[in-house]
C-alpha cells in the first residue's frame, strides 16, 4: 500500500514506509491487520520484526531466508541480490506488487515528456504498468535486513524492447567489453544493468538519425564518453529513479578509479582492445569500418526470432495459468450447494470490483472475457432447453467475448448456431476460424499438460519467416469447454463426456485436477473445427464437402506432428469415431472407439459410446 486508503479487509496488507534515513529507493514494510485498518504490534509471524519505534515490519531477509527453506529440499540455493533460486543459470525473484502507480514513476514520466525518446505511447504504457519492491536492503543503511527496494523491471523492459537493430547491436558490444575487458580491471563488479542504463541516457540525448550501422563505433564512444564522465564524478544515476547511485554498494572508490584509467585508455587508443575480443569473433567483425559486414543480418534476425520465441513462451505459459484458474474458479462455482448463474454474476461483480487497479486491469479484462463468453453460453442453452428461439440479442453478446484467443470462443459460437439451426452462420463462422487457424497456432489447456509443451523450441518453430509480424495475433488456441449448463449448446455427441464415468469407482480414480474439470466437456480446438463442419455440411446437404472434412478430421488426428496440439486425444477419437457412425460405418467407429479405449480404460466416454453401437448393430 502506498497510502491507508488502499487497505482492503481479509487480505495481508503492507504499507510502504519511507522517510529521511532511507536512502532512495529503498523502502520498509509495516505491517497492517487484515480485519482492521491499524497497525499490527504483535509479532506473530517469524518474518516480522520490531522496529526502535515500534513499528512491525516485514523483513526483506526473513522473506529471503523462509523461501530458501522451504525449497531446501529441491536443490543447491543461490542468493544473489534479491534472488533465491535453484536453478543454474536463473534468478527467481518473489517480489510484491505495488498497488498504485508510484510517485517516483510519474516525476521520471513528467520529466521525460519534452524529450524525443522515450516515445508518448511508451511513456502511456509505463504510467499503468506494475511496479514491484524486491527482497534488497542498501548496503549502508541502518535497516538493509528489513528493507525492501523499488524496482520498475517492466518499465525498463519497454524501453530495452522499443531498441532499433543497432541500438540493440550496441548494446550487445557493450556487454562484451563489459565481459571481456572491464572484468579484467574490476572483476564482475560492472553489469548488464550498468550497461543497460548507459544506453538509456545515450539513446535519449542523441538524434535517431545517428542511430547507423555505419556509427557504430562512434556511438560506442559516445557511451564510453558517459561513462567516464561518470566516474570522474563518482555518481551512476538511476535512468528512472532520481537520487540512486549504481556504483555504491557494486564498486569501490579505487575500482572507480582503476576503471576510469582504462576507459580513458581505450578512447585514446580508438578502442584498439575491442578487436583483440574474441567472443562472437567480435574482434573480426569490427575490423575495416567498425562495422559488421556480412552475416550480420542474419545473426540480428537469429536474437529477435529468439527473443519473440521467448516472448511467445511467457505469453503461452500465463496463457496456460489463466486456464487453469478459470477451472478452479469453475469448479468451484459448480458445487452442488450453489446455484451456478448467481455465483457466476458474482465472479463477474468482483472482477469489475476488485480489479479498478489500472495495472491489474487487463487481466482482469481477459478473466471477464472468458467469464462472460461462459454467461452467454449459458444463456444460449437456456433458451434453447426452453425452445425459445428469439437468440438475436445472445448472439450479439457473443461479439465482446470473441478475442479470448484465435478459435476457442468462435467455435463455441459456431456450436451455439448449429445447436439453434442457423447452419449458414456457423459455416460462415467455421470458414472464418479455418482461415486464422494457420499452421504455426499452437493449443493451450488448463486441464493436462503435455511433455516438452513448453520447450522454446516448439515456440521457434511458431515463428514465421517475417518474424516481425508474427505477434500481430496470438497465435494460440484453447480447449473448447463446455459446462452441464451449456449442454444445450454443444452437439449431443458432447453430452456422453459430460458423464464419461459407468461406475462411481472410475470417479474416485480421479485426481483432484481431473475431478475439477471431468464432468465437462472439453475437446482441442483444431478436431472440434472439424467435427463442426462435418455437422454442418451434411445438415446443409453439401456431402461433397462433408466427406472431404471427414478425410481432413483424420488425417489431422493421425498426423504425428498434430500430436503435441491434442490434449484430449480420447475426447478427439470418440468424436472421429461418431462421424464413422453417423456415416452407418459401425466397424470404423467400433476401431476408433476402442483406439480411445486403450489410451484411457476409464472415465472415457467411449464406453457408452461402444454399448450404444453395440446395440445399433444388434437391431
Amino acid at each position: 500500500m502506498t497510502d491507508w486508503r488502499d487497505w482492503k479487509a481479509g487480505m495481508a496488507n503492507l504499507l510502504m514506509l519511507h522517510d529521511d534515513h532511507n536512502p532512495p529507493q529503498q523502502y520498509l514494510l509495516q505491517v497492517i491487520r487484515i480485519d482492521t485498518p491499524e497497525p499490527e504490534t504483535r509479532l506473530c509471524d517469524e518474518r516480522f520484526v520490531r522496529k526502535d519505534s515500534g513499528q512491525v515490519l516485514f523483513s526483506s531477509e526473513q522473506w529471503k531466508k523462509q523461501i530458501d527453506q522451504i525449497n531446501k529440499d529441491k536443490g543447491e540455493m543461490t542468493k544473489q541480490g534479491p534472488s533465491v533460486s535453484n536453478i543454474p543459470n536463473w534468478d527467481i525473484v518473489e517480489a510484491f506488487h505495488v498497488c498504485h502507480p508510484h510517485s517516483e514513476i510519474q516525476h521520471w514520466i513528467d520529466r521525460r515528456r519534452s524529450r524525443r525518446w522515450p516515445p508518448a505511447r511508451l511513456l502511456e504504457a509505463a504510467q499503468v504498468a506494475p511496479c514491484f519492491l524486491v527482497p534488497a536492503g542498501h548496503h549502508d543503511s541502518d535497516y538493509n535486513r528489513e528493507e525492501w527496494r523499488l524496482s520498475p523491471n517492466l518499465i525498463e523492459r519497454m524501453l530495452m524492447f522499443s531498441f532499433s537493430m543497432t541500438q540493440i547491436k550496441c548494446y550487445i558490444v557493450l556487454k562484451l567489453i563489459k565481459h571481456s575487458l572491464f572484468s579484467k580491471m574490476v572483476g564482475d563488479f560492472t553489469t548488464s544493468f550498468h550497461c543497460k542504463t548507459v544506453m538509456f541516457y545515450i539513446i535519449e540525448r542523441t538524434h535517431s538519425s545517428l542511430w547507423k550501422e555505419h556509427n557504430l563505433i562512434c556511438l560506442l564512444l559516445l557511451c564510453l564518453q558517459v561513462l567516464r564522465q561518470w566516474l570522474r564524478f563518482r555518481k551512476f544515476r538511476h535512468y528512472i529513479i532520481k537520487g540512486v547511485n549504481l556504483f555504491n554498494g557494486k564498486m569501490s572508490f579505487a575500482q572507480q578509479s582503476r576503471l576510469l584509467q582504462y576507459v580513458e585508455y581505450l578512447m585514446k587508443s580508438d578502442m584498439h582492445d575491442l578487436f583483440y575480443i574474441d567472443i562472437d569473433k567480435l574482434g573480426y567483425r569490427l575490423q575495416g569500418c567498425g562495422i559488421r559486414h556480412t552475416g550480420q543480418a542474419g545473426e540480428v534476425l537469429g536474437r529477435i526470432c529468439k527473443h519473440k520465441s521467448i516472448s511467445l513462451s511467457l505469453t503461452f505459459e500465463r496463457l496456460r495459468n489463466i486456464l487453469i484458474h478459470l477451472r478452479v474458479i469453475t469448479s468451484k462455482i459448480e458445487h452442488p450447494n450453489t446455484i451456478f448463474e448467481q455465483d457466476l454474476n458474482c465472479k463477474l461483480r468482483n472482477c469489475f470490483e476488485y480489479y479498478t487497479n489500472a495495472k491489474l486491469k487487463s487481466a482482469a479484462l481477459e478473466f471477464i472475457n472468458h467469464l462472460f463468453a461462459l454467461y452467454n453460453s449459458m444463456q444460449s442453452s437456456k433458451y434453447l432447453r426452453q425452445r425459445n428461439h428469439a437468440f438475436s440479442e445472445i448472439i450479439r453478446r457473443f461479439k465482446y467475448s470473441l478475442n479470448t484467443d484465435i478459435a476457442s470462443s468462435h467455435l463455441k459460437l459456431a456450436s451455439v448456431l448449429y445447436c439453434f439451426g442457423n447452419l449458414q452462420a456457423a459455416v460462415r463462422v467455421l470458414e472464418d476460424v479455418e482461415r486464422r487457424y494457420h499452421s504455426k497456432v499452437k493449443a493451450v489447456c488448463g486441464c493436462r499438460h503435455d511433455k516438452g509443451q513448453s520447450d522454446l523450441q516448439v515456440f521457434a518453430n511458431m515463428i514465421s519467416d517475417n518474424c516481425d509480424n508474427v505477434l500481430c495475433e496470438r497465435p494460440f488456441a484453447f480447449c473448447v469447454k463446455f459446462v452441464r449448463e451449456e449442454a444445450y449448446c454443444a452437439p449431443y455427441i458432447l453430452w456422453f463426456e459430460m458423464k464419461r464415468n459407468m461406475t462411481e469407482e472410475e470417479v474416485a480414480q480421479r485426481d483432484y485436477i481431473d475431478k475439477e474439470w471431468m464432468h465437462y466437456a472439453e475437446v482441442d480446438a483444431r478436431p472440434f473445427l472439424h467435427y463442426l463442419q462435418y455437422l454442418t455440411y451434411g445438415g446443409l446437404g453439401e456431402r461433397d464437402k462433408q466427406l472431404h472434412v471427414l478425410g481432413i478430421f483424420e488425417s489431422y488426428v493421425f498426423d504425428p506432428r498434430n500430436k503435441i496440439s491434442m490434449y484430449h486425444i480420447e475426447t478427439v477419437l470418440n468424436l472421429l469415431g461418431h462421424c464413422y457412425e453417423m456415416e452407418g460405418n459401425y466397424e470404423g467407429a467400433l476401431h476408433y472407439y476402442a483406439v480411445s479405449l486403450s489410451l484411457y480404460r476409464t472415465n472415457n466416454a467411449a464406453n457408452w459410446h461402444i454399448q450404444r453401437v453395440h446395440r445399433l448393430i444388434s437391431t
